[in-house]
């Protein structure tokens, strides 16, 4: 028997983008992955405290969800980091992932 139940195991050539900027009050530096998979959602990870999530623009616009998963005490830079995401993820049409 063995141990664990493959569920997938792809390889995709993902686009990547890195990119850091500051606002009024703080510094940051993302890396996005592009990819097909995660229903089309961008895999966004901070590349200074290793924070990651799946974003796409309207979870970029829930200021709370931000603040929580990135772990922003001020509602003002999570709104900053909100407009960022606003122009640097895709808008893209939900596709089932799964059948």
């Amino acid at each position: 028997m063995e141990l664990f139940e493959k569920l997938y195991d792809e390889h995709e050539k993902a686009q990547v983008r890195f990119v850091g900027f500051t606002t009024d009050e703080t510094r940051y530096d993302f890396g996005i992955v592009y990819t097909n998979m995660f229903f089309g959602k961008p895999l966004v990870v901070c590349m200074q405290t290793g924070r990651s999530a799946l974003l796409d623009p309207n979870d970029a616009a829930d200021i709370e969800y931000l603040q929580t998963t990135f772990r922003i005490k001020d509602q003002q830079q999570a709104a900053d980091l909100a407009e960022f995401f606003r122009s640097a993820l895709p808008t893209m049409p939900f596709e089932p992932q799964y059948e």
